[in-house]
């Protein structure tokens, strides 16, 4: 209880700093969970050489497509049949950023524009192909 000639307080009291702690917590967690995490995709690729390119920072999803024409993601063999589901799966997660295709050198034309057709069809957009630049 106060001293009211005094406005000061008794001995033996302090603040409860439990409160503010609890806080700072909950909103460590929040932050950490909610935070974007790019996903890699699990292979190696020797990229493509090109004279003009444009840098392309709001990457949501990344799809890597090897060699010998298979498609990664998130550091997984991902089958053609099982494609849309994934890239569903990770739109979903985030809607707001758009798709980069890490494609092999010596990789197949057709399995990069199936991905990208893949990735137009359910919504995913900007839809870009990462090279190597000079």
């Amino acid at each position: 209880m106060r001293n009211r000639q005094t406005g000061s307080q008794p001995q033996g009291e302090a603040i409860d700093l439990t409160p503010m702690l609890d806080v700072v917590f909950i909103m460590l967690i929040f932050f950490i969970v909610t935070a974007s995490f790019i996903k890699l995709p699990g292979v190696e690729v020797n990229k493509v050489d090109a004279d003009t390119a444009e840098n392309y920072k709001k990457v949501g999803i990344l799809v890597a497509v090897s060699d010998n024409n298979e498609i990664w993601i998130d550091k997984k063999r991902v089958e053609t049949t099982a494609l849309k589901i994934n890239l569903q799966r990770l739109y979903n997660e985030n809607p707001k950023g758009g798709m980069v295709i890490q494609a092999d050198n010596e990789s197949n034309i057709e399995v990069v524009a199936k991905v990208a057709d893949v990735a137009t069809d359910i919504g995913i957009r900007p839809v870009a192909i990462s090279v190597e630049q000079d």
